[in-house]
């Protein structure tokens, strides 16, 4: 039977908390240092509690250890990972080879999507050098993600929601030579974000500044059923930078479709973690943080329709909820619309301008289809779409301790005699699991039927985990003092929490099976490998790897460079495909990508129908 895997990001230990109780099986969270989110780093304390939680329900917590390092920061990344171990995490998300060479604990490590594995031929390697799940490509097809899974024989890993890099991650090096900033150190300056003029060979502008590189947001959440019969097993969340809103909304939202999924096909399918999660919303993933949605190259290739960026802003721009009718009037302090959903005092709202800039504002009120904005708002035409990017209601909701929900583990409880003296209150639970206690009480016949009374008392498990299933009550006539039978079904949730902790199983690190000449027949390792220690030299040049470059963090080379490699198109994007006979000659060869931070050519690779971006010395 597989075992199915829902990833939620953790900004810290709190929303780590929140993903669970919304239905997460496992989490993401950044250790103090070395993640490739450096604003998103927690304590190993905090880390530590999380997991404590984490486990009761069988769900697992992941750090993320995926920055390349430097020589001096080896040992410190080893000491780290020895405290993560004895912190109960679950598994490691790296990306440099050095932790394959390090004296670490037998914690499990992960591939990270940094580590860059676009070929079956790859997989096989990072499972064979002891991962024990590798994370896909967010670029990757369905028979990409079968072809990987097929070789590695090791769980797979994919993204199914969250933002898209635009280039293959890993391979992106141009926050670090426009800015300094690197990526894979940590400190990506979001250079994909920014807008561009598009150029060509004299300078001229040949269409207007806009955000070129932004993708829309990826959502999967309807090719969940193909991504499994793919072979991946791990679903995961992209947001280790996104608050306890959109976590909980995204992580309740794809949960319940994997529920879906187990129902529909349950001798083929389950959870990978124990308890059912109820939360009091419904989870919508169009009323949390998206730039619009694609499911990218979920299919090999997009339709001719399909678009995925985002070229006006970077942000959200929300749901569309009306036309505006009139502009705004300044003496009235409002404006009309036609409104396809109903709004509320403190919404917040938006329209793209004339010049396609997108303008926000916060609705004070709103009576009929006249509304009030908290400001007055230049620039509204009749016509115009207004969104909505702060559903005030649905977010009250979201606001609440652990956004409200709840996750409950089933239990049964027998009741039974022993003797003249002494009962015994059993309880199994859904995860398996049975603890026994004994009690002491005279026996004695109870005045009047016990059972009601039994089952109320049984059944008071607030403050726990549990939720009553079943009560078997064998005790038939005898009468016990309420008050001992809730001291005795403490103690029995307390053996069964003992048992819990004392049974959960860690994943461990496989045993390296990597042949020493695993390299022998690869290119030279050039910067796009980030090779940047003295000990991932070691692991790479020990398999018969040639080295011929360091990481870009470490030595830059000069000339040109490639800064990206995505398999996104602009000029697919724009409708002036060089593979189209009737778009090829809507935009100029070459085509180059301007703003203050330089030039960058875009080489279009029409045989993998994809692009370089190459970072000019000009």
């Amino acid at each position: 039977m597989r075992q199915l895997e829902l990833l939620a990001p953790a900004r810290n230990a709190e929303i780590g908390r929140t993903a669970i109780l919304a239905g997460a099986d496992a989490v993401y969270i950044g250790a103090p240092a070395f993640g490739a989110r450096a604003a998103a780093g927690n304590s190993v304390a905090d880390i530590a509690s999380l997991t404590a939680f984490a486990h009761r329900f069988r769900a697992k917590v992941y750090v993320t250890l995926n920055t390349i390092l430097f020589d001096n920061e080896l040992a410190d990344a080893c000491n780290l990972v020895w405290q993560l171990y004895h912190a109960g995490v679950d598994a490691l998300i790296v990306q440099d080879m050095a932790y394959l060479t390090m004296h670490l604990p037998p914690v499990a490590l992960h591939a990270s999507t940094q580590c860059d594995i676009r070929t079956p031929e790859k997989a096989k390697i990072m499972a064979d050098a002891g991962f024990s799940q590798i994370v896909l490509p967010r670029e990757f097809s369905t028979e990409q993600i079968r072809a990987c899974a097929e070789a590695a024989r090791v769980p797979v890993e994919v993204f199914v929601h969250g933002a898209l890099c635009v280039s293959y991650s890993g391979d992106c090096q141009a926050g670090c030579v426009a800015t300094g900033r690197s990526a894979n150190r940590g400190m990506c300056p979001q250079m994909c974000r920014l807008p561009y003029e598009l150029v060509d060979s004299e300078g001229k502008v040949v269409a207007p500044e806009k955000h070129y590189l932004s993708l829309r947001d990826l959502n999967r959440s309807a090719d969940l059923l193909s991504l499994i019969e793919a072979g991946a097993s791990s679903f995961k969340i992209e947001g280790r930078l996104k608050d306890a809103r959109y976590v909980a909304n995204v992580t309740a939202a794809y949960s319940r479709a994997l529920n879906g999924i187990v129902a529909g096909a349950p001798d083929k399918y389950h959870r990978s973690s124990c308890g059912e999660s109820v939360c009091p919303f419904t989870p919508d993933l169009n009323r949390t943080f998206n730039r619009g949605y694609t499911s990218y190259f979920v299919d090999g290739r997009p339709s001719g329709n399909e678009k995925m960026a985002s070229f006006d802003t970077p942000k959200w721009a929300g749901m569309p909820v009306g036309t505006v009718k009139s502009p705004y009037d300044s003496h009235r302090r409002s404006f009309t619309a036609s409104l396809s959903e109903p709004l509320a005092n403190g919404d917040g709202l938006g329209f793209f301008d004339s010049s396609g800039r997108f303008v926000g504002f916060r609705l004070n009120s709103v009576d009929g289809g006249r509304l009030f904005p908290a400001s007055s708002v230049d620039g509204l035409r009749p016509g115009m779409t207004l969104y909505r990017n702060n559903d005030k209601a649905f977010f009250d909701l979201l606001d609440r301790q652990d956004a409200g929900c709840e996750r409950f583990i089933d239990v049964s409880f027998t009741l039974r005699n022993i003797d003249g003296s002494r009962f015994a209150v059993a309880v199994a639970d859904s995860r398996g699991l049975f603890a026994e206690i004994t009690a002491q009480c005279d026996y004695a016949v109870a005045a009047r039927p016990q059972g009601d009374a039994r089952r109320k008392t049984i059944g008071k498990l607030g403050g726990t985990i549990y939720r009553l299933s079943s009560l078997d009550d064998c005790l038939g006539d005898r009468f016990i003092p309420l008050s001992v039978l809730a001291d005795a079904r403490r103690r029995a949730i307390d053996a069964l929490d003992t048992v819990a902790e004392a049974t959960y199983a860690f994943d461990r690190r496989r045993k390296s099976l990597l042949a020493d000449n695993a390299f022998a027949d690869a290119p030279e390792l050039t910067y796009h490998d980030n090779v940047a220690n003295k000990s991932a030299r070691h692991f790479y040049q020990s398999h018969g790897a040639r080295i011929g470059q360091p990481a870009i963090e470490v030595f830059r080379p000069a000339g040109e460079i490639r800064v990206m490699q995505t398999r996104y198109c602009i000029r697919r994007e724009l409708g002036a495909c060089l593979k189209e006979k009737n778009q090829a000659g809507r935009l100029p060869v070459p085509l180059f990508l301007r703003n203050p931070s330089g030039l960058y050519r875009v080489d279009c690779d029409c045989r993998r129908c994809g692009m370089d971006i190459i970072k000019l010395n000009r």
